[in-house]
């Protein structure tokens, strides 16, 4: 099936600066995919460059199979959404979501039809005359989202859409976007965030980038249980990475921390280099010294309302990140605990 949206070595150059390298990436009809990385990874450019925003400096981009390079943002047919909202402040909801349509000109009835609609379905239908000024930030980013969704767009882009507003309206749009994704089925979403929460709630794949690059891509799942990288397993679930003797390799494999041998998941080839466990918090056990427990030292303490953060420091001199429901005092020696599974990656990878 051809793919709804694809990157064929695209990469885009500002001057001498590489914002975008060499991105090969194909989105299926109806997928959600998440571009994932920190800031400065390459994330918006590639989204930039599919929206036709940016040229790429080599590279071609597709849409449904369809050449588009060389298209003008408007003839591409994409809805985008932004943080900003980039609503009109002149224009009364209605007019914002019009906009798009009338540009393509519709016919009146069917534009009054059409926004009506698209209001309704992102929970905005009594707010059609306000101004944005008379709006919160979730709504705004509602009519930003309905003005994306008028057109009918086979593709909708979202440029980190959720990153000005605050934590409890964040959980609301993610409910929301995930009822437009079953109400909207063959839709393509391609989403960009630097938020790993929002990007395990909402995507059906990850593509996780680093430095102008594509590290890796995969199922959510498969990529926060199985990272194939240093980086994803770090970026990722904040997995500590603690590095281990490869005893005996294989499927399971064995490793030796301290005096323990544990077994282990390789996650990709791990060549001759040095390896780590990549173990996230919640997994990290901490209690009293005892036989069969890692000797640690409690450096720091956070209360986070469900638990506490601590981070430790073992015997070998790693430092690593505990979440724990009870609390120890800074300097206490604890025994650390840690479980046979956890994901084993190639350090520096």
């Amino acid at each position: 099936m051809t793919p709804s949206v694809e990157f064929r070595g695209v990469s885009v150059h500002f001057g001498r600066t590489t914002a975008l390298d060499s991105l090969d990436l194909a989105v299926g009809r109806g997928e959600t995919l998440a571009l994932l990385g920190p800031s400065g990874s390459g994330k918006s450019t590639a989204l930039k460059a599919l929206a036709g925003f940016v040229r790429p400096s080599a590279g071609r981009v597709f849409l449904n199979g369809e050449d588009v390079t060389d298209l003008p943002p408007h003839r591409r047919g994409l809805g985008v959404v932004v943080q900003s909202y980039a609503l009109f402040p002149h224009m009364r909801v209605a007019d914002n979501v019009a906009f798009g349509l009338k540009a393509r000109r519709w016919p009146r009835a069917d534009v009054a039809a059409r926004v009506a609609e698209v209001l309704d379905l992102v929970g905005m239908g009594g707010y059609a005359r306000r101004f944005p000024r008379e709006l919160s930030g979730g709504q705004q980013q509602r009519v930003a989202l309905a003005r994306a969704l008028a057109i009918r767009p086979d593709v909708l882009l979202l440029d980190e859409p959720l990153s000005a507003l605050d934590a409890a309206l964040r959980e609301d749009m993610i409910a929301e976007l995930l009822r437009l994704r079953a109400e909207l089925p063959d839709t393509t979403l391609v989403y960009v965030t630097h938020d790993q929460g929002e990007a395990l709630a909402l995507a059906d794949r990850i593509a996780v980038m680093r430095d102008s690059r594509l590290v890796e891509t995969g199922p959510c799942e498969q990529l926060y249980r199985r990272p194939g990288s240093e980086f994803t397993a770090s970026f990722l679930g904040a997995a500590n990475l603690i590095p281990v003797d490869l005893v005996r390799a294989g499927s399971p494999a064995t490793v030796r921390l301290g005096e323990r041998e544990l077994t282990a998941e390789p996650t990709a080839a791990l060549g001759s280099g040095p390896v780590a466990l990549g173990v996230r918090p919640h997994r990290v056990g901490v209690g009293e010294p005892a036989a069969g427990t890692l000797p640690a030292l409690v450096k720091a303490v956070q209360w986070r309302g469900t638990g506490y953060r601590l981070d430790l420091v073992l015997a070998t001199g790693t430092t690593i990140r505990a979440e724990v429901p009870e609390a120890f005092a800074v300097g206490t020696a604890v025994g650390v605990s840690i479980p046979d599974g956890c994901p084993l990656v190639g350090a520096g990878s």
